[in-house]
């Protein structure tokens, strides 16, 4: 397995300082990563899109540090029109194909409660997310552009949701980013999750999080809810509770050689966080 991070990682630093998705490829490569994931990004005033995405790649290909994955958020079941929906997707295929990014994920859904009103039970709502994200792929697929979705959002979160979707999708060119920490957020041990979806994994995102139990007083400024009511703050990783080297051997184990992507977000200053995690992902992976 080789390092990643994704530019989500630099948020923080991005908002404080003004540096934009050029600035932080500098420092992830500074910093020792051997690439880099892109999230969703808006244009320079005076660029299109398209145009930011080429000079993205030029700076990739001039630092050595491929862009391995592009990840864009998505809504299949309470978008206005599936196919508006689909168009806007296969529309981001094309900005990762800019890229040079051999995968892209999308969400499948929003969050939890929102859906919740529509769709009684997941099951329900799996046709509209299959059909959805098969169009996706199959338009990726002519582009040689791997397509994922995140186990992320809550609705589409835990283990048994995520490999009955990437089964009713039944697309080769289909699969998951799995992240190891995500599943804490519908209160899902990360050991059991990973063991079940590792098999379908295309990408994956190394995450640690401290977790307080729902029955304890809410700690406060930096922490959110899970589904079930638990407490949850991002870490450095490695601080927190993630086992995330256990998850990483279930990944070897099950054949994943890919890239691993650090994706931090927590409370601590931004980037000697990220080379702290990186520091540690390294150690793990030596391990392996």
């Amino acid at each position: 397995m080789k390092t990643s991070v994704s530019s989500y990682s630099f948020s923080s630093y991005m908002r404080s300082s003004g540096a934009n998705q050029l600035d932080i490829m500098v420092l992830a490569k500074e910093m020792g990563f051997d690439a880099i994931e892109m999230t969703d990004f808006d244009a320079p005033d005076s660029m299109t899109k398209e145009e930011f995405a080429q000079l993205l790649r030029e700076e990739s290909e001039r630092l050595s540090l491929p862009i391995v994955n592009y990840t864009v958020g998505a809504d299949l079941l309470n978008a206005p029109d599936l196919s508006q929906e689909v168009d806007r997707l296969c529309a981001q295929v094309r900005v990762a194909e800019i890229l040079g990014a051999g995968g892209m994920r999308h969400d499948a859904a929003g969050g939890w409660r929102n859906n919740f009103r529509c769709y009684k039970t997941f099951d329900s709502a799996l046709p509209i997310l299959a059909e959805g994200c098969r169009r996706v792929t199959e338009y990726a697929a002519e582009r040689g552009i791997v397509t994922m979705v995140e186990n992320h959002g809550q609705f589409c979160q835990e283990s048994t949701r995520v490999e009955k979707l990437v089964g009713a999708v039944d697309h080769s060119n289909f699969g998951l980013l799995v992240d190891v920490g995500n599943f804490l957020c519908a209160d899902e041990p990360s050991v059991a999750a990973v063991s079940r979806v590792a098999p379908f994994a295309r990408h994956v995102h190394v995450k640690d999080f401290h977790v307080k139990s729902g029955v304890e007083p809410d700690p406060g400024r930096g922490f959110f809810g899970t589904r079930g009511g638990n407490r949850l703050r991002g870490a450095i990783l490695g601080h927190g509770n993630v086992p995330v080297l256990q998850c990483l051997r279930i990944l070897r184990d099950h054949g994943y050689d890919g890239f691993v992507s650090i994706e931090f977000e927590g409370i601590e200053e931004n980037l000697p966080a990220l080379e702290i995690s990186l520091e540690n992902l390294k150690s793990y992976l030596s391990m392996l």
